[in-house]
């Protein structure tokens, strides 16, 4: 009975263990990472970059980590400004004071 047990969990953790990565391009990218360079690739409009940037992580996650990034970026000048983050937001896409 215990090597029933034994032999099930040697499998559940074989299935759990990982394969050390040895070459540095293996590195994945977390959505942070690759939000922060689709967006600089952006203002430099350098598409390869952003070609590479977008293929690190799903299409999902990038809108989610580009999103969370305006966010704080507006957050941050609205501080700097000492201005509304509303008032930031529309000031940086050019429309008028609501």
């Amino acid at each position: 009975m215990f090597g029933r047990v034994r032999k099930a969990c040697g499998r559940f953790l074989d299935a759990w263990r990982v394969e050390p990565r040895t070459a540095p391009e293996a590195r994945t990218h977390n959505l942070f990472e690759a939000a922060a360079a689709y967006v600089s690739a952006c203002a430099e409009d350098d598409r390869e970059r952003i070609d590479e940037a977008a293929g690190w992580v799903s299409p999902e996650a990038l809108s989610f980590g580009v999103n969370e990034l305006a966010c704080r970026a507006v957050v941050a000048l609205a501080r700097e400004r000492d201005e509304s983050p509303r008032t930031v937001a529309r000031s940086l896409l050019g429309l008028p004071e609501a």
